[in-house]
């Protein structure tokens, strides 16, 4: 099964009209991800249970069902093993379902196997997986972003029609940026993350990538909604999304600090294209300042660093996972099994939250760095105050060549400097495809008042339509 001319509207009206069956396509979509994970790796387990399931015929009504979706490995799925990318997780297998899988398969879609990602969604270049780096198809030589690399690489080569990520500081927009795929983080709270192995539990979130927008709001309507076992999950409704392509009279604000001198001339020419279709179609366009955006990476590092730091400390060879040998005693099964079952920059990160954390420097760092979160929500909230949409690059840079930042964390930090304002501030975002530059994709990021995903799927819908972007096909692997 290639999906590169298929959406969730074309394969329901194949499945109503039994030109293929339910248990057709799950074995086709298995085919072609075997054939294909040798070459990018996007995938850590298949769901080989998914090609052996009682056939089911589909109602015109149930628009999901029998869709292969593939969900990230940091999600739990009950009785398919989950990693999160990790070796102390490497033999883990759930006993429950995340809510969010429980709903996608209620809904219908079938879980067809976890994509692979950075070490529990520490990255921004799917380099630090324990099974591995995930290729780019559009250069197998460049990164695919992080940390959910596998799933956007996944949908990028035509492997899967959607995928599930996870969003903390732009592990959702980013690779779908790299990838030339539209990818959507809703509001925090929008989706429940019970059941999402915790990275930085103030900014996690859960989102989806897809090649058509229409299919990524389908699958977020799905998963959306209140969860009484996630208490940070909205009680608020849920729309019926109903994808317009509309941008009259919208107004959209382009931050200066988004075009600033480190975004590459390629991509700004790009962006600047994108934001001239949105005027042409009726929005009207001004100029706007987020002056505390500058500060978002440092926040997000102390931030995020200091949550995963507790969050992490449940993995001690006890528990979970990967329990280290040739022990003598309760402390060395302690240090040896997180030793050798973390990764180096799983352990960079410990050490800088536990160090945030720590006597005498919380109020320094932490203190500050949640001070500091309180001023760019507020610059936001200035913003939407006369604006509808915030739009900019999503990354200053198309996808980089592999093994070129891995050694250098600050710099490869840096590249999630325009994602990270959003997570801060919980707002939902979303990155579509406009542009190449030097042969590879430019995504626009397009950010929304608080539970305002409408708004940016309308958008994307424009852009989507009007760029022509789908028409363009990575080379799988060969340079574009």
């Amino acid at each position: 099964m290639n999906y590169f001319d298929e959406t969730i509207t074309s394969l329901h009206q194949k499945l109503v009209d039994k030109e293929l069956s339910t248990t057709e396509l799950a074995q086709a979509t298995l085919t072609q991800i075997k054939a294909m994970n040798p070459q990018f790796n996007a995938f850590i387990t298949l769901n080989e249970a998914a090609g052996q399931a009682i056939e089911v015929e589909v109602g015109a009504d149930q628009k999901l069902m029998g869709i292969p979706l593939a969900i990230k490995d940091n999600i739990l799925t009950r009785g398919l093993k989950t990693t999160a990318a990790s070796k102390i997780l490497s033999n883990y297998m759930p006993v429950y379902d995340a809510t969010v899988t429980k709903k996608a398969q209620a809904a219908g879609l079938v879980n067809i196997g976890k994509t692979n990602m950075d070490e529990f969604a520490m990255g921004s270049s799917n380099e630090t997986s324990y099974f591995g780096a995930v290729k780019n198809p559009w250069n197998t030589n460049k990164v695919p972003g992080g940390s959910s690399g596998g799933s956007a690489s996944a949908v990028a080569s035509g492997q899967v029609l959607a995928a599930l990520g996870t969003d903390t500081g732009g592990s959702v927009r980013q690779p779908a940026s790299f990838n030339g795929i539209f990818g959507i983080k809703p509001t925090y709270g929008r989706v429940s993350r019970y059941g999402v192995i915790a990275f930085s539990s103030s900014l996690d979130q859960v989102g989806v990538l897809s090649r058509h927008v229409r299919d990524a709001a389908e699958i977020l309507q799905a998963i959306s909604g209140y969860d009484k076992h996630d208490n940070t999950s909205s009680a608020k409704e849920v729309p019926n999304w109903q994808v317009q392509g509309d941008v009259r009279g919208l107004k959209v604000a382009v931050p200066e600090e988004f075009m600033g001198s480190g975004v590459d001339a390629g991509v700004k020419e790009q962006v600047e294209r994108a934001i001239q279709v949105l005027e042409q179609n009726g929005s009207t366009v001004d100029t706007v300042q987020l002056p505390h955006a500058q500060y978002a990476v440092q926040v997000y590092y102390i931030i995020a660093s200091s949550e995963a730091s507790s969050n992490l400390q449940r993995y001690d060879g006890i528990r979970y996972g990967v329990r280290a040998k040739d022990v003598h005693n309760l402390e060395d099964v302690y240090v040896k099994s997180r030793s050798e079952g973390f990764g180096d920059e799983v352990k960079r990160r410990i050490m800088l939250g536990s160090f945030a954390l720590s006597a005498g420097y919380f109020d320094a760092y932490f203190n500050k760095a949640a001070q500091v979160r309180t001023l760019i929500i507020d610059d936001f909230n200035k913003v939407f105050e006369d604006y509808d949409l915030v739009v900019g690059p999503t990354s200053p840079t198309t996808a980089f060549d592999l093994g070129t930042r891995i050694e250098d964390p600050v710099v490869m930090y840096m590249n999630d400097i325009l994602t990270i304002p959003a997570n801060l501030a919980g707002l939902p975002a979303a990155s579509v495809p406009v542009g190449l530059a030097d042969g590879m994709p430019v995504g626009l990021q397009l950010i929304a008042k608080p539970f305002a995903e409408q708004t940016i799927f309308n958008a994307a819908q424009v852009l989507e339509d009007e760029t022509g972007f789908l028409q363009q096909r990575p080379q799988m692997g060969g340079n574009n």
